[in-house]
């Protein structure tokens, strides 16, 4: 484990023991209809937690409009809140500090779970209404999306609201709201998804608003003491679309109003997507926002802790957030740090550091 990563990080009253953590990766393990998080979540997020400084809670759908599809997560129900509850906890007890992102899905919403064919849900099949900026569908095949009116608006600021005071009363100690990948706070971005002529289309400042707006709400109701993120799409790859100076010009204004990290990712505002990621590809949008004074995380097929320690010692992020790798190699963290660093190990498990030779195991002939 390099040095660099095990450097605590601090963000307001919160200190991550590290800074190296697992972005927010849906899992699409709820039961259709309830939406709490269920054994799987369970196990999922305890074992992710040992090693890391944050894990950060798949999104989560603030309102049943809000889902993207039947198997999301969701946080408007106080059966919903309990589950999280519970797992804020084991992510707490693993040593890392509990993240939760909070979502709507907009014009991405209705469809089923990737290995169900990732395709548009029907009326009929139970899928629901979406909206979006203006009526432009995600993808082929995808519903065209009603735009939002003022009701719609005012309801997904306050559905953001309550969702963070939910999240604060399960236990999540940070919070961050998903504007990017092509969900409705990034498509009210992006004038390939918004071409309104009110104020929240047309101009740089509305297509900004709804998202500073959501900011400003969810600040309000969350506690000062703990962060508040924003995964941002900080590059659309699209003609048009939204760029990163756009993002560097955006930065800011979030900091002002109460953001204390962008999570920087790219793309999703529609599909087919162009751009073929490759090993760090994103990793240039956080060191560009981290320059306007704004922390940042860094995202985007970091898959080796050699890898992540470059990152943070060139100053390019404050947070490295490994995804991939993390889901099939959990004790990645615990097998790469030192004799000298075992304290990050669980005690239960710092046996396995102990070096015995292979002799040991070998029978006398």
């Amino acid at each position: 484990m390099p040095a660099s990563l095990l450097a605590p990080f601090r963000l307001r009253d919160v200190e991550f023991r590290n800074r190296l953590g697992l972005p927010p990766m849906s899992q699409y393990s709820a039961v259709p209809g309830e939406h709490a998080a269920t054994s799987w979540h369970l196990h999922h997020y305890a074992t992710r937690a040992l090693g890391v400084g944050t894990v950060i809670v798949e999104a989560t759908a603030i309102s049943r409009e809000a889902l993207v599809t039947p198997h999301d997560l969701g946080i408007w129900t106080d059966d919903q809140q309990d589950s999280l509850a519970a797992v804020a906890e084991v992510i707490s007890d693993g040593g890392a500090v509990p993240a939760l992102q909070l979502s709507h899905g907009g014009r991405k919403g209705s469809r089923t779970r990737p290995w169900d064919g990732d395709r548009w849900l029907r009326p009929d099949e139970g899928g629901w209404e979406v909206i979006g900026p203006s009526p432009i569908p995600f993808a082929s095949g995808y519903p065209v999306p009603r735009p939002a009116g003022r009701r719609d608006i005012d309801r997904v600021l306050y559905d953001f609201q309550r969702a963070a005071r939910r999240a604060a009363a399960a236990g999540f100690r940070m919070l961050e709201l998903h504007a990017g990948h092509g969900r409705l706070l990034h498509s009210f971005l992006s004038p390939v998804a918004n071409q309104r002529s009110d104020h929240y289309g047309a101009s740089f400042d509305n297509r900004a608003r709804l998202l500073l707006e959501t900011v400003s709400a969810v600040r309000g109701a969350w506690p000062h003491r703990f962060p508040l993120a924003v995964r941002l799409s900080c590059d659309d790859y699209e003609p048009g679309g939204w760029t990163l100076p756009d993002t560097l010009r955006l930065a800011p204004l979030l900091a002002r109003a109460g953001v204390d990290l962008i999570d920087c990712t790219s793309g999703g505002i529609r599909r087919p997507q162009t751009r073929r990621p490759a090993p760090g590809y994103q990793v240039q949008y956080a060191a560009a926002v981290r320059k306007t004074g704004v922390a940042t995380a860094a995202v985007g097929l970091i898959n080796d802790m050699r890898h992540a320690g470059t990152v943070i010692d060139a100053g390019h992020a404050d947070l490295v957030l490994m995804g991939r790798r993390l889901l099939v190699d959990p004790a990645l963290p615990l097998r790469a740090v030192g004799a000298e660093d075992a304290g990050l190990v669980p005690r239960q498990y710092q046996r396995a550091l102990q070096t015995v030779p292979a002799s040991d195991f070998l029978p006398e002939l």
